[in-house]
């Protein structure tokens, strides 16, 4: 074989050996660095997606949290009081006169419970009693007195009750207590506002069942308020307070020892 057949064979193999090296060890290059780039690139992904899910899960807990709270507050408190009329004052309309008005508070939970009367117009309105504590299935009948003014400049008694309104809260004691305001203020994440009364005023002269029902309500009030006022009944005899003495037999014991100190003058 000539010498420049073998010569270029020999260099053609060369060539061809070396190109395919060469491209053998860019390919090798090249897939190497794109499996590379690719864990690279899954791996950045990965921890994107860990952020990603780091950063949600405390938006969801607040969101979830919220979503809480606000169900809550949109759920319907439960009463501790129930209340005859349930959401009305009617008021006599006299004009230019104090009037009354009436309503039946009753504790319906298992626990005594406490109630205050407020109002938007506290000058020209007094509540009777202004709060109690009631006990389990206690209830009583109070009377609100509000001074009518007279309309001016033609305006409407109509226009006159959106104004004045009257609110009853509620607070849950612990047993028997003496009512004082104060309690509200030093718990007030415990008050609940049992309702808010809006003022109704009827023509007096005109008979209706809701004026009947006021001036029955009013007369129980009157005679609730008067046996309050009276001493209670004696069961029995009395008991003096200074030792704890039977008046009965104190005045026994008074008579015996008079007729024994006659007895012994007399010796």
């Amino acid at each position: 074989m000539p010498f420049w057949q073998s010569d270029t064979g020999t260099g053609t193999g060369n060539g061809n050996g070396n190109a395919t090296s060469s491209s053998t060890t860019t390919t090798t290059s090249s897939s190497t660095s794109s499996s590379s780039m690719s864990s690279n690139g899954n791996n950045g992904s990965q921890q994107n997606q860990s952020n990603q899910l780091g950063e949600t899960r405390p938006s969801l807990y607040y969101s979830t949290n919220a979503m809480f709270f606000v169900t809550k507050s949109l759920l319907p408190t439960r009463r501790r009081l129930r209340l005859d009329p349930p959401n009305k004052l009617f008021f006599p309309n006299e004009p230019g006169k104090q009037v009354r008005s009436a309503i039946g508070i009753k504790n319906t939970s298992k626990s005594h419970v406490a109630f205050k009367f407020q109002t938007t117009a506290p000058k020209s309105c007094y509540m009777r009693p202004p709060g109690a504590i009631l006990a389990p299935g206690e209830s009583l009948i109070a009377t609100v007195f509000k001074f009518v003014e007279p309309p001016e400049n033609n305006e409407r008694l109509l226009d006159q009750k959106s104004r004045v309104k009257f609110k009853i809260m509620s607070l849950k004691v612990k047993g028997e207590m003496e009512y004082v305001p104060e309690m509200f203020d030093e718990q007030k994440d415990q008050v609940a506002v049992e309702q808010i009364l809006r003022v109704v005023f009827l023509d007096p002269e005109c008979p209706s069942p809701a004026l009947e029902k006021l001036k029955r309500q009013l007369d129980e009030a009157e005679a609730e308020l008067e046996a309050r006022k009276k001493p209670p009944e004696d069961a029995g005899p009395r008991v003096v307070v200074e030792g704890l003495v039977i008046d009965e037999w104190k005045e026994r014991r008074e008579r015996y020892l008079a007729r024994q100190q006659v007895e012994v003058d007399s010796v």
